[in-house]
């Protein structure tokens, strides 16, 4: 039987500060913005905080309209967040980050909550709102990817297919990493934690292949359905030459 997870002390826990003392000192040596890492620094723990108390209300609901909400919260931050790299393009392009998001991490949530899981009730919070985080966050990530990288490649490809497909492969070079990193480079959050907390490690490594492939399938998902979706109003090379002649 596993113990319980040991509460990390306050002053323990102002221990792992000591590097980022560090990395902030070099900063602002070198006059590279240690006021931009400190502000992180605040935002994240005061973020942190605050979900920690949000989330004991919510693990203890029993209202899946409540976690749908939540739901329906990190769908809108996730969308609006992943198109920050697209300068001049964010606004047009929202509801198609939003429609891929969804679309891919919802079904693979209902996936892995209901098939895999076989969560009990269906929309227990403890489940289902750190793994749609988990989902949500590499969509995001992976459509941040491919938009910046399609419209940094399509004034020099051939055409949109051309710039689609290094977008696409550019959008899945972190989770890739991952996959090959895993077990050998990198123990992942999931399977540490869990490890941490003296659960068998071979049970461990199951749940962490379920995150993986997760991950990848929502990443590879919502990256395409985003390419595709902004394809209508694209005029590349092939176009512009067909119509000339």
């Amino acid at each position: 039987m596993s113990k319980p997870v040991e509460l990390i002390p306050l002053a323990r826990l102002a221990l792992t500060f000591v590097p980022v003392a560090v990395v902030v000192g070099v900063l602002y040596r070198w006059s590279l913005g240690a006021g931009t890492a400190l502000y992180a620094m605040g935002r994240m723990l005061l973020q942190l905080l605050l979900v920690g108390y949000v989330l004991t209300f919510i693990f203890t609901t029993e209202q899946p309209w409540i976690v749908g909400g939540v739901l329906a919260v990190m769908l809108t931050l996730a969308s609006w967040i992943a198109l920050r790299p697209l300068h001049g393009q964010g606004d047009r392009h929202y509801l198609k980050a939003l429609g891929s998001i969804a679309l891919s991490g919802v079904l693979t949530l209902l996936l892995v909550t209901q098939a895999v899981l076989d969560t009990q009730p269906w929309f227990s919070p403890s489940k289902v709102i750190p793994l749609a985080g988990m989902i949500f966050a590499q969509s995001m990530t992976a459509i941040s990817l491919a938009g910046e990288r399609f419209y940094a490649e399509l004034p020099r490809a051939d055409s949109y297919e051309t710039a689609r497909g290094i977008a696409l492969r550019a959008a899945l070079i972190p989770i890739t990493n991952s996959l090959f990193a895993v077990g050998l480079v990198s123990l992942p959050g999931m399977m540490t934690g869990q490890i941490l907390a003296d659960v068998d490690p071979l049970i461990a490594a199951r749940y962490q292949i379920m995150v993986m492939a997760m991950l990848f399938g929502s990443a590879g998902i919502s990256a395409a359905c985003f390419l595709m979706l902004i394809r209508p109003g694209v005029r590349d090379k092939s176009l512009a030459s067909d119509e000339s002649r």
